[in-house]
């Protein structure tokens, strides 16, 4: 039987692309423009996947996802769209989506995989988590997570796929990439989004009050105790809890801790009896917990317990694409009252695009707060930079003047002529010979010069020269 794909889109072009691009792969195409359409045919038609773009004609597809499914008898969607965004990537995986795409689509073998798999996959579309459906009604303050990148959109779908169960949750990543705002994220993702939300940082609390913080104790407990106190689990009951920097957790209260998600009970200090609770656990930390376990650092029990579930957050070095996006969102977060954001030249982004923010965000949006406290141009500009920022426009400075042999390589690699064997030869070979040739024209053609300078005898510099076809012209006394 032949596999049928559901096109909805309202752009003809984009109808036509796909419709040729799926007829290639060996799949039975139908396309259609609206929501209302969509319904009557798929009342009378079954498809194994549905291509579904968000923004149609007559409503927004995302809010009426839900009914789709119920129509398409256990359809596979994938959601297609143009508008890439935080919200969108969740909403739409929340309400039970494959996958998310955005256009313009890159034609390559994932694509063909991902459709493949959707379709292979269409009946477990409905083990796919359905949510509530009021997370477009909350306020965007609280998804304060900028990106478009392909990372970040896959972090946007794994919050999206993880946030309604009550697995515990290991968020990994440099200081300042974001960690409590995706723990933020998955609480408020998730079917316990009205209960509370507690966040403790191990780091900002000494080790010898930690234990009372976190499960309170009893009135008499220890001197000064002159009533009791609950702790951050009990006041999490319900709810969720974040344990920021758990890397940083004393090794003796490591093991209360492993012990409280085994049995999901714990005692306040001075107590007899046990206090259970049901709150979903969300750890973070920016140590790398696998050396931690190798240095005894860490427990290797907690750790394994930990990282059932783990989001990585990228570097924001690793994502440049989304700094446009984090700029023009500070720019309007920290605008003053009552004036229009500021906006930004080329020169002030391409200075920003060549640093690489080791403090991540963080060092981002602080810098962008700066900016807008101490210039009163409407404008920022390269001379705000050296003005104010001097560290990232002398690093970024420094950074342009250094080759970047990654992208060197990456060249290299892009070649369609590129061997199935012998890679070495043929990279040494590309590179050996402007070398070569750059090195001698420097040097005036000085074959002695040049020699010493490359590291090679003459008469190994000479044969390089013969066998690489290097124009001897350019080269005194040959």
């Amino acid at each position: 039987m032949d596999k049928s794909i559901l096109i909805v889109d309202d752009e003809e072009s984009i109808q036509k692309v796909l419709t040729m691009y799926l007829d290639n792969l060996g799949y039975k195409t139908h396309s259609i423009g609206k929501l209302s359409e969509t319904y009557s045919v798929l009342k009378k038609s079954r498809f194994e996947l549905i291509l579904l773009d968000i923004n149609l004609p007559d409503g927004n597809s995302l809010d009426y996802l839900n009914k789709i499914r119920e129509i398409s008898n256990n359809s596979s969607i994938i959601i297609i769209t143009a508008q890439d965004t935080m919200a969108n990537a969740i909403d739409a995986i929340k309400n039970g989506a494959y996958d998310y795409i955005t256009k313009p689509f890159d034609f390559n073998s994932d694509l063909a995989l991902t459709i493949d798999r959707a379709i292979k996959n269409s009946i477990n579309t409905n083990k796919i988590i359905e949510l509530e459906d009021n997370l477009k009604d909350k306020e965007d303050s609280a998804f304060d997570i900028i990106g478009k990148s392909p990372q970040m959109t896959k972090i946007f779908k794994d919050i999206g796929r993880i946030s309604q169960s009550d697995h515990t949750v290991l968020i990994t990543g440099e200081s300042g990439t974001g960690k409590e705002l995706v723990a933020k994220a998955i609480h408020i993702s998730g079917p316990n989004s009205t209960k509370n939300y507690v966040q403790i940082n191990i780091t900002a609390i000494p080790s010898d009050l930690l234990e009372s913080e976190l499960f309170g104790y009893e009135k008499g407990a220890f001197t000064g105790a002159q009533s009791k106190k609950i702790g951050r689990f009990e006041e999490a009951n319900g709810g969720t809890i974040l344990l920021d920097e758990i890397g940083d957790m004393s090794y003796d209260l490591q093991s209360k801790i492993l012990r409280v998600l085994e049995e999901r009970k714990f005692y306040r200090l001075g107590a007899q009896k046990p206090v259970e609770f049901n709150c979903r656990i969300i750890t973070s930390t920016n140590k790398n917990l696998e050396r931690e376990v190798e240095n005894k650092n860490f427990r290797e029990d907690l750790f394994f317990r930990l990282n059932s579930i783990n989001i990585e957050l990228p570097p924001l070095r690793e994502r440049k694409s989304d700094i446009p996006l984090l700029i023009d969102f500070f720019l309007i977060k920290y605008a003053n009252k009552n004036e229009s954001p500021k906006s930004i030249d080329d020169d002030f982004l391409n200075v920003f695009l060549k640093y690489d923010w080791p403090g991540n965000i963080r060092e981002l949006e602080n810098s962008i707060k700066k900016l807008v406290l101490m210039m009163p141009d409407s404008e920022l500009t390269l001379d705000s930079i050296k003005e104010h920022l001097p560290r990232v426009f002398n690093k970024s400075e420094n950074d342009n003047n250094k080759i970047n042999y990654l992208k060197l390589i990456e060249n290299i690699f892009s070649d369609t002529n590129l061997p199935e064997t012998n890679l070495y030869k043929f990279i040494t070979d590309k590179i050996d010979k402007p070398l070569i040739e750059s090195v001698l024209i420097k040097n005036k053609g000085d074959l002695r010069l040049s020699s010493k300078k490359l590291g090679l005898d003459e008469d190994s510099l000479r044969k390089k020269i013969i066998d690489l076809n290097i124009d001897s012209s350019i080269i005194k006394d040959f």
